[in-house]
């Protein structure tokens, strides 16, 4: 099995022994995301619909890179610091996959680092690697 690692457009080089993203075949999945800017290596705090923004963001920058976009997304796994956010998460969550299709979904509340409020990871098929069958 070939496996290719992704990484996030801004990091040149990653610093933890994690990759953004792993490509293997025509499959990508993107590790865990937060509200991070990438580029400066720092959380950014902000409410429950800035910090899910963000980080569908960074998965977006991830899936550039792989040839990916957003549409292309068939499931994430969402944490919560606390359930009780999840209208916000829910609303903002929504509003960036529009498509006919959304992804599949499951959300869970969990203890999070850094003192954020979302992480989410996802799993993508990129399209161009996809085999020639219909659905």
């Amino acid at each position: 099995m070939k496996k290719m690692r992704i990484n996030h457009p801004a990091i040149t080089s990653p610093s933890a022994h994690v990759s953004a993203g792993v490509l293997v075949g025509d499959w990508l999945h993107v590790s865990g995301q937060g509200p991070l800017d990438m580029a400066e290596r720092r959380i950014v705090p902000g409410t429950i619909e800035e910090e899910t923004l963000r980080t569908l963001q960074n998965i977006e920058s991830i899936l550039g890179a792989a040839g990916a976009a957003r549409e292309d997304v068939v499931k994430c796994t969402c944490y919560l610091s606390d359930l009780s956010l999840f209208p916000g998460f829910d609303q903002t969550y929504r509003e960036f996959f529009q498509s006919a299709i959304p992804p599949t979904r499951t959300t869970l509340q969990a203890g999070l680092l850094g003192g954020i409020k979302v992480e989410i990871d996802a799993v993508a098929r990129v399209p161009g690697k996809m085999s020639a069958d219909p659905q």
